[in-house]
């Protein structure tokens, strides 16, 4: 008996390293997500709400599959084949390189409100209880001694935040004398003592094996880390100024074509920008942009300058070209 395709997907997926999660009961129809690797709880929730949602108003009954890992690792996944319906990723560029590939629309950002990104996030920082260390912003992370743990830019949509938040930082510290942004910055990368490949490992890292003296994520997975592991052992720090950090979403429109999902994975990435989507996404500790959501949950969010990539880096195109490229700013200053 031979394998059906949404079996040989997910066999496919594995075989990536993709994380892809076990296949839901038997249902009409069914959608793949693929998404960034600390995303697991948050559409393990949301999944749920959106299926009883679709029966409610469509009376079909569907099921959600989710793939998950580095957000750039997902990307390659699918141009490699995995047949994700929708994407739901944590970069700009990851989604535009299925753009590129004909996967997605060309005007996939005008297709949907605020370019295509239903929530936001920034950069935080998690440390140990009492904060031993002193920590409180970005200036306090290249002093000797501390030891940093944030996912590797190169593989990690999260780690090229963190990266580019510390930059930012930097130039408008120093004005944007770029010897002391480059002196700075070797230092901060200087003490990152673990490079994980993506953000749900960098965690591990630091929660599980106790590496590092803080960990540098997006403010809504260390929200999250603080909240399951202990409120009393762990501080969440929002830096004064830091990056603004948006979650682009799309249909990968070939792939919902030969599935058959098209209307399915439209309404799935229209219903993120739902009250009642935007209200699961503010209780894991997402920024969004409904604006009562946003208001019910304004006390949970710290304010905070976020310095955006177009205006700081000229866009993501140049930031990866200059920072992430093979022998660029990122490859230069590890070389000390």
């Amino acid at each position: 008996m031979t394998l059906d395709l949404r079996f040989s997907r997910s066999l496919l997926a594995i075989a990536l390293g993709a994380g892809l999660a076990a296949p839901a009961a038997a249902a009409d129809r069914e959608l793949l997500n693929s998404s960034y690797d600390i995303a697991r709880e948050l559409f393990a929730a949301i999944n749920p709400e959106f299926i009883a949602h679709w029966q409610e108003n469509e009376g079909e009954e569907v099921s959600i599959q989710q793939s998950h890992g580095g957000s750039s690792a997902q990307a390659r996944a699918i141009l490699q084949g995995l047949r994700a319906d929708v994407v739901t990723y944590n970069q700009v560029t990851d989604v535009q390189v299925l753009a590129d590939d004909g996967l997605v629309a060309e005007d996939w950002q005008q297709q949907l409100p605020n370019n295509a990104s239903p929530y936001y996030s920034t950069t935080a920082f998690l440390v140990r209880k009492g904060n031993p260390k002193g920590i409180e912003s970005w200036d306090d992370l290249d002093d000797e001694g501390v030891e940093i743990v944030f996912p590797n830019p190169k593989t990690s949509g999260n780690g090229r935040y963190t990266y580019l938040a510390a930059w930012g930082f930097a130039d408008h510290q120093f004005d944007g004398d770029e010897a002391r942004i480059q002196d700075f910055m070797r230092d901060f990368l200087g003490n990152v003592v673990v490079f994980d490949t993506g953000g749900r490992g960098a965690t591990t890292s630091f929660i599980e094996r106790g590496i590092g003296d803080v960990l540098i994520s997006f403010e809504s997975e260390v929200n999250n880390i603080r909240g399951e592991y202990g409120s009393d052992d762990y501080e969440v720090i929002v830096p004064p100024v830091s990056i603004l950090a948006e979650f682009p979403v799309a249909v990968v429109e070939p792939n919902t074509e030969r599935n058959g999902t098209e209307e399915l994975a439209r309404a799935y990435v229209e219903y993120l920008y739902s009250e009642e989507a935007q209200r699961q996404l503010a209780g894991f500790n997402y920024r969004v942009h409904d604006e009562s959501v946003a208001e019910e949950f304004a006390d949970q969010f710290p304010e905070t300058e976020l310095l955006r990539v177009e205006e700081v880096f000229g866009g993501w195109d140049a930031a990866m070209e200059t920072h992430f490229g093979s022998g660029g700013q990122l490859d230069q200053l590890q070389r000390r």
